[in-house]
C-alpha cells in the first residue's frame, strides 16, 4: 500500500519569462514535419494555475468517492442502547464497514459462522472474542466481497439483543 509524506515545495516566480516564445520554438520544428510535441502558447502563471485547480477538483473526487465507498455502523446507540445503528443494511460487494465505538462499550464484532456466506472464513472477518473496543471513537473495519447476507453480533452484549445484519448485494 502506498503511503503519503509532506514535503515543502518551492514554486519559482515565472516574472521573467515572456509567453510564447518556447511554445513558437516547439511549434516550428513540429510544423516542419518533426513529430515533437505542440506546446500550447499558455502563461506559466496560468499553467499553475490550472494544474491547481485539476489537482484541487481530483482530491474532491477522491474524498467523495471515499465517502461514496464506506458506511459507518455504531457501536452502541446515543441512547444507550444496546445496538448496532443501523443493525440492518446493505453494501455493494467491497465496500468498507466502519464499526464505530460509541456508547455502552467495550464492544467487538463477530461475524456468525453459521449466518454467513458458504466459503466465507468467519474469524478472517471478525474480531476476536478478547479483543474489545474499549474507548469512544475507537472503530473496527472490514470489507466484504462476497454476495450474500451476514449476520454479525457484539460477544459481551449478544445476550442483551446486541446484533445485526447486512446484505452484500
Amino acid at each position: 500500500m502506498a503511503s503519503l509524506t509532506a514535503a515543502a515545495v518551492t514554486i519559482p516566480s515565472f516574472t521573467g519569462l515572456k509567453a510564447g516564445t518556447a511554445a513558437a520554438r516547439v511549434g516550428s520544428s513540429a510544423a516542419a514535419g518533426s513529430k515533437a510535441p505542440v506546446a500550447m502558447a499558455v502563461s506559466p502563471r496560468a499553467s499553475l494555475k490550472e494544474v491547481g485547480v485539476a489537482v484541487a477538483a481530483t482530491a474532491a473526487s477522491a474524498v467523495l468517492a471515499g465517502n461514496a465507498l464506506a458506511i459507518d455502523v455504531l457501536l452502541g446507540g446515543s441512547d444507550g442502547s444496546l445496538a448496532f445503528v443501523p443493525s440492518d443494511f446493505s453494501v455493494a460487494p467491497g465496500e468498507t464497514i466502519v464499526f464505530k465505538n460509541n456508547a455502552g462499550f467495550p464492544h467487538n464484532v463477530v461475524f456468525d459462522e453459521d449466518e454467513i456466506p458458504s466459503g466465507v472464513d468467519a474469524s478472517a472477518i471478525s474480531m476476536s472474542d478478547e479483543d474489545l473496543l474499549n474507548a469512544p471513537g475507537e472503530t473496527y473495519t472490514v470489507t466484504l466481497k462476497e454476495k450474500g447476507t451476514y449476520t454479525f453480533y457484539c460477544t459481551p452484549h449478544q445476550g442483551a439483543g446486541m446484533v445485526g445484519k447486512v446484505t452484500v448485494n
